[in-house]
């Protein structure tokens, strides 16, 4: 069987999100290939050096022109090709317009549907009219939690059959040996004791919430912190107002920059970990942090509970009160701390990128075979 795959999103220098997920899907595939199962990655530009060397079961077509590829240059290669890929996958929302073979895609969310508010015009009508013509026309949609797919089977009216739910992997743990952790947060000036939060500062993840909750458990922890790391987003600036806002400004701590290999040292020092998103299409950024033996506190929405199981404790994201309870609940609380540590490790052995590139190809071959 050859299997044609969108390897753009992969073949980028920065991978987060959909491109993580395209890139570490393509290093297990690679390790699958075979006689009887090559690939052919299709590319707007040539591999960069970081992606699978090519050999007679693994191959790149670099094919032009990039404005429009999905819509032009991708179906007219598929068309013209001399030996046509039994089936084609994306890892994005975006399927070849006009594929003349069966096309499997991905779609993470639907938070474009939830919050079109947050998102630019032309970002919001290319996901609209791209995403309905993919997921109708696609033989199979893969999404990434069970919350997922059922926003997509009743926003685009398809048939359960034809949705799959792959979960992600997570990154292999890496360390940080730091022989001297005072210097090591002075750096960054930090302090501890400290909570944190991790992702990309848009108004979805509910940072100006965390910083009013914050405010409030500054009442009774006077030397806590608050540590955001993440780059900007969209719709920021009310996020950089609010610790002024709520009178907190000396004691929230913005990072928009920190090394992978640095990261660990925050979660593994961090009082815990709180995601109070209003959405999420899955929530790897808690499994992240439970990896690192961080407590995680989390929404009580969409996929998150899906993610941390009963690892977690979970909010309500519009109850400031409630964000302000559980966080005061696991600050200072070394028992309760250690048990969400404990049952943390545990719920990451669940998820791994061996096991969704086994369910993703288990999808493309059983597609492929269809007559």
């Amino acid at each position: 069987m050859l299997i044609g795959v969108d390897g753009n999103e992969a073949n980028v220098q920065s991978k987060v999100g959909i491109s993580e997920f395209a890139y570490r899907l393509l290093l297990e595939f690679y390790k699958r290939k075979s006689e009887s199962l090559k690939f052919e990655i299709f590319l707007k530009k040539k591999p960069n050096h970081d992606l699978p060397q090519e050999n007679s079961f693994w191959n790149y077509k670099v094919v032009g022109p990039s404005p429009f590829w999905t819509q032009f240059g991708l179906p007219l290669s598929l068309f013209l090709h001399r030996k046509k890929p039994d089936v084609f996958f994306t890892p994005t929302h975006y399927a070849p317009r006009f594929s003349p073979i069966p096309t499997v895609v991905s779609v993470m969310d639907i938070s474009f549907i939830h919050f079109p508010e947050m998102f630019a015009t032309r970002d919001l009508h290319q996901l609209r009219n791209w995403t309905s013509y993919s997921v109708k026309k696609a033989s199979r949609v893969i999404t990434i939690s069970q919350s997922s797919k059922d926003d997509i089977i009743k926003q685009y009216s398809l048939p359960k059959e034809r949705v799959e739910v792959v979960y992600l992997g997570i990154k292999e743990e890496k360390h940080f040996n730091s022989t001297n952790m005072i210097e090591f947060f002075d750096k960054h000036q930090v302090k501890k004791p400290f909570i944190l939060f991790v992702g990309t500062l848009q108004p979805r993840k509910n940072i100006v919430g965390l910083i009013h909750a914050f405010s409030k458990v500054k009442e009774l922890h006077k030397d806590l912190q608050l540590v955001i790391i993440g780059k900007k987003g969209w719709l920021y600036e009310d996020i950089f107002d609010a610790p002024e806002k709520f009178d907190v400004k000396k004691d929230v701590v913005f990072l928009d920059f920190v090394k992978d290999d640095e990261l660990p040292s925050f979660y593994k020092n961090a009082e815990c970990f709180v995601l109070p998103s209003l959405y999420e299409g899955f929530g790897l950024p808690i499994l992240e942090a439970m990896k690192y033996g961080c407590p995680v506190i989390a929404s009580n929405i969409s996929s998150l509970p899906e993610a941390g199981g009963d690892a977690a404790l979970y909010v309500n994201p519009d109850s400031i009160d409630d964000i302000a309870e559980k966080i005061e609940k696991v600050v200072g609380d070394g028992k309760l701390q250690e048990s969400m540590r404990k049952k943390g490790l545990l719920q990451v052995k669940k998820f791994s990128w061996k096991k969704a590139a086994d369910e993703v190809l288990s999808v493309l071959e059983e597609v492929g075979r269809t007559p």
